[in-house]
């Protein structure tokens, strides 16, 4: 939504780039399957995806989508904002996406890592030198 509304806040910052649209389309769609890969993981697993329910997580997910990205679904909603972006061709479209990874590192990320850590012990702080955070 803040995407949206800077891109009719500001016309001028708008470009035009040959693809965009088909551009756009494919990031939404790798997007949508990272999040599908991520979930398909917790289901396999029988614990939740629910990061509001982090009391309830039953196990760790290491395999599939997530031995290669610690937040693949955050990764996935990454690439649909960027696809966004690349639909909307507005320049304070791409300025928003760091924030929006910074916002979701500080406030979201960071402190499941620290409930995972207490959960999990030694298990995941071998997890969180394996793989990457992002990509």
């Amino acid at each position: 939504a803040a995407m949206y509304g800077v891109s009719k806040m500001v016309p001028a910052l708008t470009f035009s780039l040959n693809g965009s649209t088909v551009l756009a389309v494919a990031l939404g769609v790798v997007g949508l399957s990272l999040g599908i890969m991520g979930l398909t993981q917790f289901r396999i697993a029988q614990t939740t995806p629910n990061p509001q329910a982090l009391e309830k997580v039953s196990s760790l997910v290491t395999s599939g989508v997530y031995q290669y990205s610690r937040n693949p679904m955050y990764v996935g909603l990454v690439l649909i904002l960027l696809g966004w972006a690349f639909y909307l061709s507005h320049f304070l479209a791409f300025v928003l996406l760091p924030i929006f990874i910074l916002y979701m590192t500080r406030f979201q990320i960071q402190p499941e890592e620290r409930m995972m850590a207490q959960k999990f012990g030694k298990i995941y702080q071998d997890y969180l030198n394996k793989v990457r955070r992002w990509i």
